[in-house]
């Protein structure tokens, strides 16, 4: 950040506090909360929080929402839906939603005939039916090839997810059919289902380090997929969309199998979540201009505000840890709310009784 530095020496070590034998600077609760920015803006990626993303058509990448309330996962009759981060909080709020991450080329069903009796506030005017969106069973709230929720109340393994950039469904690392270790780092996978699907991929596979331009198409020796019978979830390095061959025979191979989007530099996951980052001045940086016009004691009694903000919060979502349940919207929001009764009721008790 380009103020860190100097922002740095003239609030540290002298504007810190002490606790559990810890110094606890005001920088450091900024770079702490830069961190957790950092995570949703990732998350959320450059999506808007106000208007609904309908009239923006099929959006290359969005953050969706399916919603159980509106659409219980028990009723057969109905199809699954997803709502727009907007959506979500305007249309939704105090609702069962499942978060989705993010789904390629979809439009926001909100209120539309996936939402019998739901109008959407912000989009009133809708289209029947989204006939482009695609939906897989995480709309259900299950994912992998377990079937399984997430989080799982009966698995406490531990095991990572991982999201697959063909099929969008997302896998337990130990369900991914590999008789090696997997080593994505900050690249993409592509799961055993899609890799059996589309057999010329196992060609890509074997040669991620060589361009088209120096061995023509890759792909005119190619095995039939019968000889790829028991084909293992891949991971791909990063960039290696930008070697895949472009010469007549493989755009169409793309196409009739319904994965021109890899040709799309924006249609990855990176690229989304780098936009979401790039999206305004951060909380640090904001955080260091406001710093830079407290005193001393100013300083202090924000870091002293803040790291109880955190314990409390701590305490109450271990509730949560201990009887293993879901934390909701509802449940932050209600913290928070009981938060700022308790600060009210401490300022009516310090006002001196002329002030009344």
């Amino acid at each position: 950040m380009a103020h860190s530095s100097s922002a740095e020496m003239s609030v540290s070590p002298e504007c810190s506090v002490s606790e559990d034998n810890e110094v606890i600077t005001m920088v450091d609760v900024l770079k702490e909360e830069e961190e957790l920015e950092d995570c949703t803006k990732a998350l959320l990626g450059a999506s808007d929080d106000k208007n609904c993303t309908y009239s923006k058509g099929y959006v290359k990448r969005q953050a969706l929402y399916a919603c159980v309330t509106c659409i219980p996962q028990d009723k057969e009759n109905l199809q699954p839906g997803g709502v727009c981060l907007a959506c979500s909080y305007h249309c939704h709020e105090g609702h069962e939603l499942i978060e989705l991450y993010t789904k390629r080329n979809f439009r926001c069903d909100c209120g539309n005939s996936k939402f019998p009796g739901h109008k959407c506030i912000l989009e009133p005017n809708k289209a029947r039916i989204n006939e482009q969106n695609s939906y897989n069973q995480n709309f259900g709230g299950v994912y992998c090839l377990c079937k399984r929720p997430y989080p799982d109340p009966e698995d406490d393994s531990g095991d990572i997810m991982i999201q697959c950039i063909v099929c969008e469904d997302w896998y337990h690392e130990r369900h991914l059919g590999r008789t090696t270790p997997l080593q994505l780092e900050n690249g993409e996978l592509i799961c055993q289902l899609c890799m059996k699907k589309n057999a010329f991929l196992s060609v890509y596979a074997l040669h991620t380090e060589m361009k088209p331009a120096d061995q023509g198409c890759i792909l005119k020796d190619m095995k039939s997929s019968s000889e790829n019978e028991s084909p293992q979830a891949t991971a791909f390095p990063q960039d290696w969309r930008k070697n895949l061959c472009k010469c007549e025979r493989c755009m169409a191979v793309y196409e009739s199998n319904g994965l021109s989007f890899l040709l799309d530099e924006q249609d990855t996951v990176q690229a989304y979540e780098e936009k979401g980052k790039a999206n305004g001045e951060t909380q640090y940086e904001r955080g260091m201009k406001a710093l830079s016009s407290m005193d001393r004691v100013q300083s202090i009694e924000a870091i002293k505000g803040y790291n109880d903000m955190k314990s409390q919060l701590m305490e109450y979502l271990q509730k949560f840890a201990e009887s293993k349940k879901v934390v909701r919207e509802e449940d932050i929001k209600e913290f928070f709310n009981g938060m700022n009764a308790r600060k009210k009721q401490r300022m009516d008790v310090n006002v001196p009784y002329f002030c009344r």
